[in-house]
């Protein structure tokens, strides 16, 4: 008898049964048929490695116990509150009644998605690139007399990093309370010499679901990918930009770095604060949402209305995938859209090519050079049957954009943090500010007309003529997109 033979025979059943488990508890998932397709022929085809990439980076995770947050966020003043807003969007008491009409349907599926509170005694200050971000950030912090709240996906070590360290050590010594929440995949190169010397200095700072064996893990796939600051409750600031060198000085061979970061004011720092408590809870499993000195609803003599809306692993809904599908379909005249990457999937495509054939202006801002090669070339994939629809597309050349934003109709826009690709809908944790006003409105809408003097736009007859390699890579790019 050979034992060997026989053992050799027992792993390969073992391993085919294996695969058909999994095969059976995909397509139980109910996930995208795309997306189901593409992780079974990947399993099938490339046996071993196919078992080892689905376990790290396919295994869906959402609305499981390791991301049950949600259960904080179900609070009864949460849903009290909600509930309440609903009732006075129906009678028309939050804005104006020439506005109202055309915005009620967001609003009230953001409060139905996830709870994100509308807010009206607002400021909001527009920063477009890196010195004027970090400038500003630094000088809210340097002011700070209470605490400090920080919740990032990049912190990398550099000039920015270090003046970042450097500056809260300052004002933990002076007795200002800092916490820190950076992912543990997006901030990989920041050394442990710097997180020791911020805890030596009295600074929590914890990673966000860290990875460790040895180089990934199950929760790799399922980052921070959020920016947020909030200093005493009274400042906030959200956007694009991470503390990482690139983000104020640019790349090599792509140029400087133009990004859309916000400063605000008003009782939306509030709703900020809740969705870095949240997290906060969730990296240290300290409850501090029901002390009030952290949520001090701050009003200030401004009347920009504002809905802070995060989603995630723990959403029930993909939230702003379900904001800026409503936003298209809402346009009457135009949508402005600027993102860094675009692999939309099918659902918000076929809106934009709606909108766009029933005769709204329909603009897309991607960069010409980009930071991350599939992921330019998963884009290109999507330009053509854009431009077929009459969706009119730029490339922005005078570096790299690495803007999220949305304008519709000089009336409703939206920045943040997520991009309009299928791991920001699904995968990573974001943060948008959905704002309803038409200053502001405008104002990232005369930016975006900026931004397009220095774009080139793309003509349909000639990128049907691009060369046939471009169109292959484009192609296989976008066959790994449902895998991302």
């Amino acid at each position: 008898m050979n034992w060997t033979s026989i053992a050799i025979n027992i792993g390969i059943v073992l391993y085919i049964l294996t695969i058909l488990a999994i095969i059976y508890t995909i397509i139980l998932e109910n996930r995208n048929p795309v997306r189901t397709l593409a992780w079974i022929l990947v399993l099938v085809l490339v046996p071993g490695i196919g078992l080892f990439f689905y376990i790290y980076f396919g295994m869906n995770y959402r609305k499981i116990k390791m991301f049950s947050m949600k259960g904080l966020g179900d609070f009864k003043w949460l849903q009290y509150m909600s509930e309440d807003q609903k009732q006075r969007i129906k009678k028309a008491e939050l804005l104006k009644k020439e506005d109202m009409e055309a915005v009620k349907p967001l609003m009230t599926l953001l409060l139905n998605n996830s709870k994100a509170l509308l807010s009206r005694n607002n400021t909001i200050e527009i920063l477009n690139n890196g010195e004027a971000t970090f400038g500003s950030i630094f000088k809210a912090i340097a002011k700070a007399k209470k605490y400090i709240h920080l919740e990032y996906y990049i912190i990398d070590k550099g000039e920015l990093g270090e003046k970042l360290k450097e500056l809260l050590i300052t004002k933990a010594k002076e007795g200002v309370e800092v916490r820190v929440i950076y992912d543990d995949v997006g901030s990989w190169k920041l050394p442990k010499r710097y997180i020791k010397e911020m805890k030596a200095a009295g600074i929590q700072i914890y990673p966000f679901l860290p990875v460790r064996f040895p180089l990934f893990t199950n929760k790799v796939n399922y980052r921070n990918h959020r920016k947020i600051v909030v200093v005493d409750g009274d400042t906030g600031f959200i956007g694009g930009l991470n503390f990482a060198d690139r983000y104020l000085h640019g790349l090599p061979g792509i140029g400087i770095w133009r990004d859309t970061h916000l400063k605000v004011k008003g009782e939306a720092v509030t709703s900020l604060q809740v969705v870095f408590l949240f997290d906060w809870y969730f990296v240290r499993q300290e409850l501090l949402l029901n002390k009030t000195e952290y949520l001090p609803n701050k009003k200030v003599d401004g009347n920009v209305v504002v809905q802070t809306v995060a989603s995630g692993p723990d959403s029930d809904w993909t939230s702003i995938q379900q904001a800026y599908f409503t936003l298209i379909n809402m346009a009457k005249k135009y949508v402005f859209i600027s993102t860094p990457y675009f692999m939309p999937g099918e659902t918000t495509i076929n809106s934009l090519k709606t909108a766009a054939m029933s005769g709204v202006d329909v603009r897309i801002m991607i960069p010409y050079k980009s930071d991350s090669l599939l992921t330019h070339w998963c884009t290109r994939s999507y330009v053509e049957e854009l431009l077929e629809a009459g969706v009119r597309v730029f490339q922005y050349r005078k570096g790299f954009n690495h803007s999220k934003v949305i304008v519709m109709d000089g009336l409703v826009s939206s920045v943040g943090t997520a991009n309009m690709d299928i791991r920001s809908f699904e995968q990573n944790f974001e943060v948008n500010l959905i704002i309803y006003d038409r200053n502001v409105s405008r104002q990232l809408g005369s930016d975006f007309l900026d931004d397009l003097k220095g774009s080139s736009e793309i003509s349909i007859h000639r990128w049907k003529f691009r060369p046939k390699r471009d169109k292959i890579r484009e192609s296989l790019a976008r066959l790994f997109a449902p895998l991302l």
